[in-house]
């Protein structure tokens, strides 16, 4: 595991930003978003898909406690059918090696050199998987409560200034990544791989107004 950082004043407490243009340098905020009014409203409207990182790794307390907010996700039944993977050094670098060889052949050596450089410098990687069903409905029913966990594990870490990118890129699918995770692609799927970190930018982002997502019926 990579060196932490201290608990304090350096810790991230939300998710806060300031803009221009596309996106500026995150700067650190001195109350987490839980102090502010309609804290849940404001977190989930200010969490950002973040691709770039610096350098200094979250503890890993913060990432177990997202793991503990992501278990009390709804899930139809009460299957619990997600699995988190912490990645270490060995597994991040052959699982680079793997997508480095999918871009290359995909994209040739250039893109495939930007692709390694990008994924090694994320200072955590997580994978999260949904155990398989032979009911195909059920099968449906647990993948989606994998994704309401995967939000609770995002937003958990947003408030603490941590921030992710949820992957399901080529070598989600691929059986090395599999073999490297010690599972087989029959009883579990790869839902994402996530890139942790501190965010070095923030983008902005827009949604759709309500009344272009909303039927009423009577």
């Amino acid at each position: 595991m990579r060196r932490q950082l201290r608990r304090g004043d350096d810790r991230a407490a939300g998710g806060r930003e300031r803009r221009a243009g596309r996106g500026e340098p995150a700067a650190r905020p001195r109350r987490r978003v839980s102090d502010s009014p309609q804290p849940g409203l404001r977190l989930v409207r200010e969490r950002r898909t973040v691709a770039l990182f610096k350098p200094e790794p979250p503890p890993r307390e913060l990432l177990l406690a997202a793991i503990d907010a992501a278990r009390w996700a709804p899930n139809h039944h009460l299957t619990e059918p997600w699995r988190f993977f912490l990645l270490g050094a060995a597994t991040v670098d052959a699982m680079v090696e793997v997508a480095g060889e999918l871009t290359l052949a995909k994209r040739g050596a250039g893109a495939a050199k930007k692709r390694r450089q990008l994924m090694e410098a994320a200072p955590h990687w997580m994978a999260v998987t949904c155990r398989r069903t032979e009911e195909a409905f059920r099968e449906r029913e647990d993948y989606a409560a994998c994704c309401c966990a995967i939000q609770n594990f995002m937003l958990c870490l947003w408030e603490d200034g941590v921030a992710c990118k949820w992957s399901t890129g080529a070598v989600t699918r691929d059986e090395r990544f599999y073999e490297l995770l010690g599972v087989s692609p029959d009883d579990e799927m790869v839902v994402g791989l996530f890139s942790i970190g501190y965010p070095r930018i923030i983008p902005e982002q827009k949604r759709r107004p309500v009344g272009e997502i909303l039927t009423e019926l009577a």
